[in-house]
C-alpha cells in the first residue's frame, strides 16, 4: 500500500509521560496511529486508555530500549500487526547526574546514562531501518538537548554550566553523532533522521519553572516526524530552526 494513502504508524519510546506523551498525542491528533513504547505495561496502559477516551488512535507497545531482545520482539509484533513503521521518536531518556561535576561523577552513573540515552536509541534505530528501507519511507527523531552542543560545552554559547550533568550531556552528544551518521547512511531511501532540542520544558525533568510548555516542547519533534520529502535530513533543531552542533 502507498504510504502516503494510509494511516501512518508511529512509535514513541518513553511515550507514557512528559514530552513523549505529548508528542504521541500531537501525532495522533494528526491522524497517525501511535504506539506508546513503555517498559511498564500498567503505566503505559493507563495513558493509552486516557487518550483513547479522547478518540485518539493509540496503542501500547511494551518495550525496554535497554534490552535488545525486547526491541526485536516489539519490531516483530509491529511488522506482523501493521506491516510497517513510518515514524520512530527516540524519546526515552534519563538524567542521573544533575549538578554533579564531571570530575566527581561515578563511572557506573555514566554507563547507566549511556545505556538508555545512547545505546537504547542506537539499538532501536538499527532494528527499524530495514523496515523503513523496505517501504522506502521513514522519519526518525532523536530527542537531544542543547546542553549537548559543543558550542555550549566549549564555553562559546549563551549558557554556562561548566562540567555539571556531564553524563547526560555526553550521552546526548553521542546521540547527535548517531543522528548524523545514520542520516548519511539512509539519505537515498526517503528516510530522514534529525535531532531536536525541545528546550527546557515543564516536565518532571525540566521542572515546573521551565520557560516552555509541554506543547511547545513537543512541537519541533512532531514537525520533524511529519516532514515531507523536501524536509531536512541530518539536522539539529530547536523551535523549528537549525542550531549549532
Amino acid at each position: 500500500m502507498n504510504h502516503s494513502k494510509r494511516q501512518k504508524i508511529a512509535l514513541v519510546t518513553g511515550g507514557n509521560r512528559g514530552i513523549g506523551k505529548e508528542i504521541a498525542r500531537q501525532l495522533a491528533l494528526q491522524d497517525h496511529h501511535v504506539l506508546i513504547g513503555c517498559r511498564d505495561a500498567k503505566k503505559g496502559q493507563r495513558v493509552v486508555e486516557e487518550m483513547q477516551k479522547e478518540g485518539l488512535s493509540i496503542d501500547l507497545q511494551v518495550l525496554d530500549v535497554n534490552n535488545k531482545k525486547s526491541i526485536e520482539e516489539a519490531i516483530d509484533r509491529i511488522t506482523n500487526n501493521f506491516g510497517c513503521l513510518d515514524i520512530l521518536v527516540n524519546n526515552a531518556g534519563v538524567i542521573l547526574d544533575r549538578g554533579v561535576s564531571v570530575l566527581k561523577i561515578e563511572e557506573s552513573v555514566i554507563k547507566e546514562t549511556f545505556e538508555t540515552n545512547f545505546f537504547g536509541a542506537f539499538r532501536i534505530t538499527q532494528a527499524v531501518i530495514p523496515l523503513m528501507k523496505k517501504q522506502k519511507y521513514g522519519r526518525i527523531v532523536n530527542l537531544s538537548s542543547g546542553l549537548a552542543s559543543f558550542e555550549i560545552m566549549s564555553g562559546q554559547g549563551p549558557i554556562q554550566l561548566h562540567g555539571s550533568s556531564s553524563a547526560y550531556r555526553i550521552s546526548k552528544s553521542m546521540l547527535n553523532a548517531l543522528t548524523c551518521l545514520v542520516a548519511q547512511e539512509v539519505m537515498d531511501s526517503n528516510i530522514k533522521v534529525n535531532a531536536v532540542c525541545p528546550g527546557r520544558v515543564q516536565t518532571d525533568m525540566g521542572g515546573s519553572d521551565a520557560p516552555n510548555t509541554i506543547e511547545q516542547g513537543a512541537d519541533t519533534a512532531v514537525w520533524l516526524a511529519t516532514l515531507n520529502e523536501n524536509g531536512p535530513n541530518g539536522g539539529y533543531f530547536r523551535d523549528r530552526q537549525p542550531i549549532n552542533w
